[in-house]
C-alpha cells in the first residue's frame, strides 16, 4: 500500500478511526468543534480521502466508511520518509533518529526484543 494523506485528511480519518462509519453530518460536527472547520471544508476533505480511496461513501446518507487503517497509513508513511530522506536504509533512519532523541535504558531493551524478533 502507498498512501499519502495530508494532516487535513487525517484529520476526517482520526475521526473515522476513533469512532467507526460515520455519517459526513456527524464528520463535520465533530471537526467543527474540534478544530473549527465549516460544513464545505468537511466535505471537500472527506471527497478528496475518497479520490485516494482511503474512504468509502455509500447512501443512504452519505456514510463513510475507513478503507485503510491507522496502522497502514503510518507504515506507508514511515516507509516514504525512509525512501526519501534515508534513501530506503533503515539503519540511517534508526541512527539519525537515536542520534537526535537518544534512548531510555527501558526503550533500549524493548526495541532490542523487537528487533529480535523481527528477525
Amino acid at each position: 500500500m502507498n498512501i499519502k494523506l495530508f494532516d487535513s485528511e487525517l484529520k476526517v480519518m482520526e475521526v473515522l478511526w476513533e469512532q467507526g462509519p460515520q455519517y459526513a453530518k456527524d464528520i463535520v460536527d465533530v471537526l467543527s468543534e474540534r478544530i473549527g472547520w465549516n460544513k464545505n471544508t468537511t466535505y471537500t476533505v472527506i471527497k478528496k480521502c475518497m479520490e485516494k480511496g482511503a474512504v468509502e461513501r455509500t447512501e443512504p446518507g452519505f456514510l463513510c466508511t475507513p478503507l485503510v487503517t491507522r496502522e497502514e497509513v503510518a507504515q506507508s508513511e514511515t516507509e516514504q520518509l525512509i525512501d526519501k530522506m534515508f534513501g530506503g536504509s533503515s539503519e540511517l533512519f534508526f541512527s539519525s533518529f537515536l542520534k537526535n532523541q537518544g534512548i531510555s535504558e527501558e526503550d533500549a531493551v524493548r526495541l532490542a526484543r523487537m528487533i529480535e524478533e523481527a528477525k
